[in-house]
C-alpha cells in the first residue's frame, strides 16, 4: 500500500531513540523527509547518521528553544506536513511514586516536557501546516491514561489525550488532523537495563519479568518500538484523514477492559 508519504516533510520530537527514532526511520522508508529533534546533541547526531534524518536540537521545556527549532526545521524542509510528538521523560525505569510521595518538582518537570512540550510544538507548527493547506499531528501518549499505578504517568497521558481532542476540533477546519497513540510497555534500546533493574528489585529473573510484562496483553509478549512506529506512520499519512481527534491503542490488547 502506498501511504502517499513521498516528499512529505515531517518533524519527530524525541527522535534520537525509542519510538521516536523508529518512527523517523519508517517515515524515511516511505519517502518522507524528516527532521528529528532531541535535547542531547551527541545522541541526536548518532541517530541522524543512522537514520538519514536531519538533526535539530530542542528542549521542549522552553518556549524559545521550540520556536528556534521549528524555524530550523522549516528552513531545512521548506515547510512541515507532519508532526510526531514523542519527547517525554522515561517511565517504568524506577519505582513510580505513590500519590503522597509525588513532589511538585517531579510533577512539573514531567508535565512540562510531555504536555506543555507537545502544546509548544503544536503551537509553532500548526500555522505552517495551515499555510500549506493542512497536515497531520500524532501525539504519543500511553496506556497509563487508562490505568492506575503511576500517578504522574496517568495524569500526563490523560492530559495529552485532552490536548489532542481540543487541537483536532480547533485545527480541523484548517485541514489539520490530530490523533493520539497509546502504546503499552514497549521494547526499545533501554529495555535490557530496565528488565535487569526490575528483576534485581523483585528478586527474580529477567525472563520472569519479561513474561509478566508480556502477559499483560493479549499477544502475550512485549510490543516492539518498530510495531508502534508502523501504526504512527500510517496515522501520519494522508490515508488516515478519517481518524481525527481519537485515541489509537497499540499495546498488544489490554486484557479484560472494553473501550468504545
Amino acid at each position: 500500500m502506498d501511504l502517499q508519504l513521498s516528499g512529505k516533510r515531517a518533524v519527530v520530537t524525541g527522535g534520537s531513540r525509542g519510538i521516536g527514532l523508529a518512527t523517523a526511520k519508517k517515515l524515511i522508508a516511505e519517502g518522507a523527509r524528516v527532521v528529528i529533534m532531541a535535547r542531547t546533541p551527541e545522541t541526536l547526531k548518532a541517530a541522524a547518521e543512522a537514520s538519514g534524518a536531519v538533526p535539530v536540537v530542542v528542549d521542549t521545556n522552553e518556549d524559545e528553544s521550540v520556536r528556534r527549532a521549528v524555524a530550523e526545521a522549516v528552513d531545512a524542509l521548506g515547510g512541515i506536513d507532519i508532526l510526531v510528538n514523542s519527547a517525554a521523560q522515561p517511565s517504568g525505569q524506577n519505582r513510580a511514586p505513590k500519590v503522597v510521595e509525588v513532589t511538585n518538582e517531579s510533577f512539573y518537570a514531567d508535565m512540562n516536557v510531555k504536555v506543555l512540550g507537545y502544546l509548544r510544538m503544536i503551537r509553532e507548527v500548526a500555522p505552517h501546516m495551515a499555510a500549506a493547506g493542512g497536515g497531520r499531528i500524532v501525539n504519543v501518549s500511553g496506556l497509563g491514561a487508562r490505568t492506575t499505578g503511576t500517578v504522574i504517568g496517568s495524569m500526563r497521558n490523560v492530559a495529552v489525550a485532552a490536548l489532542t481532542k481540543n487541537a483536532a476540533d480547533e485545527l480541523g477546519p484548517s485541514g489539520i488532523g490530530v490523533v493520539v497513540v497509546h502504546p503499552g510497555y514497549v521494547r526499545t534500546e533501554a529495555t535490557p537495563a530496565v528488565l535487569a533493574w526490575r528483576a534485581e528489585n523483585s528478586g527474580t529473573t529477567v525472563e520472569e519479568i519479561e513474561r509478566r510484562l508480556g502477559a499483560a496483553n493479549a499477544l502475550g509478549r512485549i510490543v516492539d518500538a518498530d510495531e508502534v512506529a508502523t501504526v504512527i506512520t500510517f496515522l501520519a499519512s494522508p490515508l488516515a484523514q478519517a481518524v481525527n481527534g481519537d485515541a489509537v491503542t497499540c499495546g498488544g490488547g489490554s486484557r479484560g477492559v472494553i473501550h468504545y
